[in-house]
Order: C-alpha cells, then sequence, then structure tokens
C-alpha cells in the first residue's frame, strides 16, 4: 500500500499501477477514512515517499486536504519538513497553491522551517509572492523568523517577482515592510521597477514609482534603464509613467550606446525576451513553459514612442487615430511637452 495515495483529488480513482512513479493501491484522494484505517496498521510508513519524493503529507498539503493533513501530522513518525527530490517542502507548496488553512497548520508546528527554501533557493514566501496568494503571504509576513527579502539563487526576491507578475496587492504588502529593499536588483542588476516596466505592469510600476527610495532611471547590468526596456517592449502606458517624471533621461544610452530611441523602437526588429521571459512553473508544474515573446504592437505605437521620447506631442491625423489615442490616455488637445 502507498498511503499518500489517500491524499490525493477526491472521487478521482484508478487502478493499480505499480510501475508508474511508484504508485500503487488506488487513487482515493482526501478519504480520511482511508488515510485512518491504513495508519492503524504497523506495516504501512506513514511518511514513505514516491520515486519524486513527495510524501503522503506533501500530497495533502498540495492538495489543500486538511483533515489529511491534520491526521498525519498528529503522527511523531511523520517529519512535516521532509523536502522532496526538488527541496520543495510541504509548507511550500503549500504557500504556492494558496492553501490558507494547511499553511496555518504546518506553521503551528515548531519542527516546520517557515522560511527553508527549495534547491533553487526559493522560500515558502517566495512562491506565494511569486503566485500572488495574499492571504498566505500575510501569514507568513507575520512571522518573525521570515525574510520577507530573501532573494533565490538568481538574486530575485519575492517582490521582484510580485512586480513581474503584477500582483497589486502582494507589492503592496511587501512594499509596506521596512525590511524590504524596493530597489532590490536580481544577480543581472535588473531591479523590481525594471522587470515590470518590461511586462508592462503598469500598476506595480506606478507603486514602486511612488517610493522615494526606487530610482527610476537605474540601469541594470548592460545598462538598460526601465524606460529602455519599455519602450523596447512597446508598452507605451508605462512609457508615459516614466516619462511623467522629472528624474528620467529619455536617451540615457545602455553600455552598447543604445537608447530607447534606437534600433527596437524605430526599426522594428524581430522581438526578443524580456528579462525573466521564461517564467519560473509553480512546484508541481512538470511540463516546460514556452519563453514569452512581446514584439512591439502596431506601426502607430511606435511612432507614438519616438513622438514620446524626442519631446514631441502625439499628432493624429484623423479622427479614428485621435480616439485610439484618447482611449490610451496619450493624447491630450494642447498638451504640451
Amino acid at each position: 500500500m502507498c498511503l499518500f495515495l489517500a491524499g490525493l483529488l477526491p472521487t478521482f480513482r484508478l487502478g493499480c499501477y505499480p510501475a508508474m512513479g511508484g504508485y500503487t493501491g488506488k487513487y482515493v484522494g482526501g478519504r480520511v477514512r482511508v488515510v485512518k484505517q491504513l495508519l492503524e496498521r504497523e506495516d504501512v510508513n506513514p511518511d514513505k515517499p514516491d520515486n519524486e519524493g513527495n510524501t503522503p503529507l506533501w500530497w495533502a498539503a498540495r492538495k489543500g486536504h486538511e483533515l489529511v493533513a491534520k491526521k498525519l501530522l498528529g503522527r511523531e513518525d511523520v517529519n512535516p519538513n521532509k523536502p522532496n527530490n526538488r527541496g520543495i517542502t510541504p509548507l511550500i507548496d503549500a504557500s504556492a497553491s494558496g492553501h490558507v488553512r494547511v499553511v496555518k497548520q504546518l506553521l503551528e508546528r515548531e519542527d516546520v522551517n517557515p522560511d527553508k527554501p527549495d534547491n533553487e533557493g526559493r522560500s515558502p514566501l517566495w512562491w506565494a509572492a511569486n503566485k500572488g496568494r495574499g492571504l498566505v503571504v500575510k501569514q507568513l509576513l507575520d512571522r518573525e523568523d521570515v525574510n520577507p527579502d530573501q532573494p533565490d539563487n538568481e538574486g530575485k526576491a519575492p517582490l521582484w517577482w510580485a512586480a513581474s507578475q503584477g500582483h497589486e496587492l502582494v507589492v503592496k504588502q511587501l512594499l509596506g515592510r521596512e525590511d524590504v529593499d524596493p530597489d532590490k536588483p536580481d544577480n543581472r542588476g535588473i531591479t523590481p521597477l525594471i522587470e515590470a516596466s518590461a511586462s508592462g505592469q503598469v500598476r506595480a510600476v506606478k507603486q514602486l514609482l511612488e517610493r522615494e527610495d526606487v530610482n527610476p532611471d537605474k540601469p541594470d547590468n548592460e545598462g538598460n534603464t526601465p524606460l529602455w526596456w519599455a519602450a523596447r517592449k512597446g508598452h507605451e502606458l508605462v512609457v508615459k509613467q516614466l516619462l511623467d517624471r522629472g528624474d528620467v533621461t529619455p536617451n540615457k544610452p545602455d553600455n552598447e550606446f543604445n537608447t530607447p530611441l534606437s534600433g527596437p523602437v524605430i526599426g522594428g526588429h524581430e522581438p526578443v525576451l524580456t528579462p525573466s521571459a521564461m517564467r519560473t512553473p509553480p512546484p508541481s508544474q512538470t511540463t516546460r513553459t514556452s519563453p514569452r515573446f512581446h514584439g512591439l504592437r502596431s506601426e502607430g505605437t511606435r511612432q507614438w514612442l519616438i513622438n514620446a521620447l524626442t519631446g514631441k506631442t502625439p499628432k493624429p491625423t484623423n479622427k479614428a487615430e485621435r480616439k485610439g489615442l484618447h482611449s490610451r490616455g496619450l493624447f491630450r488637445r494642447g498638451a504640451k511637452r
């Protein structure tokens, strides 16, 4: 028998497949009575993992089965902090999945490390912020033994990913902490503002620009500023946000002397990857994710960027174009720069 099978999705049943990933028995997910019966047997190991290192408690935490998790946590021979082969603990997966009650159960245990990262350096808070789990983020931030600014192996902190994904509530929660650096770059020098600008996250950009300790013109290791990335990716609203600042240099060159107006914007070259185009999949995801390609949206957008970066007011040539600029907040009659 394999106890972890009783922690899977309710009502989902399959036959016996001993050769598939170490799974044996039947899928009787979330069945508390089955778990109780299995736990009463002396020949059942309640902490036995599958071939990927996932224990019964890990599966119960992943699926959010509160009662099953409670049964398993009541055993002295179950390690609640046991990671799988990728270093992902039950708390990490429960946090990433947003299972508030299971997270609460695990955090109540003294033998659970609430800040223990996986093999890639990603903590429970990192995953909760990455997935926009605001309630779980609050649970973890209420702990004194959780570092809210702990980066992963690539130097990306929870705020970095929350801004990248546009999780407005989580960004607000993290910016409310004095021990979170809102301008902290990753290993490539990419700050939360740079990544949010490159991803077109207008609200996250607004939140970051409201901070006095965020440099809106700070470049990455290649010399590319937030404006450079926003212009390259054709995010006109973010470009407007940055140009409305008095401390942003419109034509600041990068290390190769390219400015926001050079090649990528005017020339309409083939689109390239954003700083984090290869999005990190959730811990339970096994399939590969494709890179996200962001190109310039239209010739009109390209022309607007040229006008904006050169200090010119966009001049629509017809009623339809004027209406389009109005709808994006990019054209005001009589506006001057």
